[in-house]
């Protein structure tokens, strides 16, 4: 007899995220974690968005341990400046211009926790995305059009965003959107969760 997985969870308020996690067409719900995303001082972006990765995945699963956790953060690495949300449109045209004609790249870390079983795994996908020589005008265009303050880097690339760019260099492409979902199918099957 078919014995059901734990209900899954998705530590996070993000639309991306959630409509990314619908694909896989399996029900679960979603929580918002309760994390100060304040990096440490002289923290490194990959280290900062594995911390706040296991750290949401940790805050839903206390309130929910029969349940399997997904924990996911993205920092764009900027010369190893982290760049998170810009939150405003002035932020906003100040990270758009620090990356013009540069390579940034893009940390998207996963964790996944069932604290009724004791399962905790962790991953981490980067994207390498290289900017075009952006003109101001440009950015402004673009931030008028798309408002993406709610994307680390403020550029959407599954948007106008990618008008922004040159190049991506990808081992999973949902990852750059804010969850790379190979990564995710690979961490819920070794959990028990079964993916259609």
């Amino acid at each position: 007899m078919h014995t059901p997985h734990p209900p899954v969870i998705l530590g996070s308020t993000s639309a991306y995220r959630k409509e990314l996690l619908e694909r896989l067409g399996m029900a679960f719900t979603t929580a918002k974690p309760d994390v100060d995303e304040t990096p440490w001082p002289d923290e490194k972006p990959l280290d900062l968005a594995q911390r706040l990765a296991l750290a949401k995945a940790h805050a839903v699963a206390a309130k929910y341990p029969q349940s399997v956790v997904i924990g996911s953060d993205q920092v764009a690495d900027l010369n190893g400046q982290p760049l998170g949300k810009p939150g405003t449109h002035e932020r906003a045209v100040a990270q758009l211009q620090a990356m013009r004609g540069q390579t940034v790249h893009f940390h998207t870390a996963l964790s996944v926790v069932h604290l009724a079983s004791g399962f905790e795994r962790s991953d981490v996908a980067t994207v390498k995305v290289v900017f075009r020589d952006l003109a101001d005008s440009e950015i402004e265009r673009y931030l008028r059009a798309e408002q993406p303050y709610d994307c680390a880097g403020a550029a959407k690339s599954e948007g106008l965003g990618i008008a922004l760019l040159s190049k991506i260099e990808s081992d999973d492409p949902t990852a750059l959107i804010g969850l790379p979902l190979i990564r995710t199918c690979d961490l819920l099957r070794s959990a028990g969760v079964q993916i259609p």
